[in-house]
């Protein structure tokens, strides 16, 4: 597979190989591992509070009032 990036994209990738001490495709397959986990973790606790808010709505709302 061949990624074409910005000569800017390119710095940013180059930066993170070296703060991570990795090679540019170990630091790109990590930044997409952090990506993936953050998407997840953040659409995670999206379910969680829909779920509080529809199953729990009464005592929801009771404690706004507390």
């Amino acid at each position: 597979m061949t990624i074409r990036l910005t000569p800017d994209e390119e710095i940013i990738l180059e930066r993170l190989a070296k703060q991570l001490n990795l090679s540019k495709q170990k630091a790109l397959i990590e930044a997409m591992l952090m990506a993936e986990n953050h998407s997840r973790k953040k659409r995670d606790l999206e379910f969680a509070r829909k779920y509080v808010m529809t199953h729990d709505k009464d005592l929801m709302e009771r404690l706004a009032d507390a």
